[in-house]
């Protein structure tokens, strides 16, 4: 009897804020996965080691979470004026499917650092000392980003005493801003309103605000679903039936969006939209132990993925809440309180994240023109990862 061989293909295991991922380039896969498809996935797949229904991802790179079970394929940009190309692919844990439908803001610090130490920026675009500002074309949504990648000696600096909550040890800053995160084809607002009444069958009628920015997102108040918004992962990610109401909230909200047409496709959406919730400033105890004061924070967020309570914030989510915080009569802005915010500082439970952003009204609509915030990413390993060559 025969069996299949392994091959190795060059790959970067990398944390990009709270996040963890496999980074490729895009040349460096064999060639059918070169190309969108299902070789692409299934090699996705194997390496990460889904789908796995014992869920924990074992025989792969994967971590069993969402916030680790991600892959990035990076090429240098056919776009005008930017640098790199940038697919994000958020692999399931237990189906066999790979979702292409967002971007993942967490790896997005880490794309900047890959790009430069693999070639894929120009080397004049880096200085020997300083920052080289990396412009990224996001495939998955059609968007620019612009990482700001601190360099020392020639080389990306990956050290610093940057503290970012949900990660262990400090690193350098890395400055990430979102640039006009609303496509222009698109309502921020999908419905034309800044709060709606969601009717979910079974369950009951909620407001929501719907908005795509960064991701698509849908936000509840906490006391409408029977928290406060100062829930620890714990609270909620062994309650079934708490986090069977979320994903049937997530569906409702993904075809009033105009993201699906019938319920059952919100089961290969995994992604996106997500699901959150917003309470009140109030004190409560982070997951590291860490006690987050009322007076430090404008407001609580919570916010599940891929169908349970993160363990701190995704990027792109973050973007959401930014952009939301600052239009006055959206549910994430009056948990602020209701004033006029260009930035706001909110608690999540691993700690707390501030995010800025510039929104304007034009006429009747909002516009968003840039989201800025902090995150850190570093090199976890390089070299290659095995697979089965009939894996794909």
């Amino acid at each position: 009897m025969s069996f299949a061989a392994q091959i190795g293909i060059s790959a970067t295991y990398m944390r990009g804020g709270t996040s963890k991922g496999v980074f490729f380039s895009l040349e460096d896969l064999p060639e059918s996965c070169q190309v969108a498809g299902e070789s692409r996935d299934n090699m996705l797949l194997r390496v990460i080691g889904s789908p796995d229904p014992y869920g924990k991802q074992t025989d792969g790179m994967g971590g069993a979470t969402s916030s680790t079970s991600k892959t990035v394929i990076l090429s240098k940009s056919s776009k005008h004026n930017h640098d790199v190309d940038y697919l994000f692919g958020q692999v399931s844990i237990d189906k066999p499917f790979v979702d292409w439908s967002g971007n993942c803001g967490n790896l997005t610090a880490a794309v900047g650092s890959f790009a430069i130490s693999s070639g894929l920026v120009d080397a004049s675009r880096v200085p020997e000392n300083g920052i080289a500002t990396v412009r990224i074309w996001q495939k998955n949504i059609s968007k620019t980003i612009v990482a700001k990648v601190p360099i020392a000696n020639g080389q990306v600096q990956e050290s610093g005493d940057f503290e970012l909550d949900g990660v262990t040890f400090p690193a350098a800053e890395v400055q990430i801003e979102f640039i006009s995160p609303v496509d222009s084809s698109n309502a921020m607002f999908p419905t034309g309103s800044l709060v709606d009444n969601l009717e979910v069958p079974g369950i009951g009628t909620f407001k929501v605000t719907m908005i795509n920015a960064g991701i698509p997102t849908i936000f509840l108040n906490a006391e409408d679903v029977g928290y406060t918004g100062s829930e620890l992962q714990a609270d909620i990610n062994g309650d079934e039936k708490a986090l069977a109401m979320f994903e049937t909230i997530r569906a409702y909200g993904a075809i009033k969006m105009g993201l699906i047409d019938k319920l059952e496709e919100a089961a290969t959406r995994q992604h996106t939209p997500k699901v959150a919730f917003v309470g009140k400033a109030q004190g409560y105890t982070a997951s590291s132990g860490k006690e987050i004061n009322k007076s430090s924070i404008d407001l609580n967020v919570r916010a599940l993925s891929m169908g349970l309570l993160h363990h701190a914030m995704m990027g792109t989510a973050a973007v959401a809440i930014g952009v939301a915080a600052t239009i006055p009569g959206t549910l994430v802005n009056l948990a602020a309180g209701g004033f006029e915010f260009e930035s706001v500082r909110f608690g999540h439970p691993s700690g707390t994240l501030k995010v800025g952003a510039e929104t304007v009204k034009e006429e009747s609509e909002w516009i968003a023109n840039k989201v800025i915030m902090s995150r850190s990413a570093r090199v976890l390993m390089k070299g290659s990862v095995y697979i089965p060559d009939d894996g794909f």
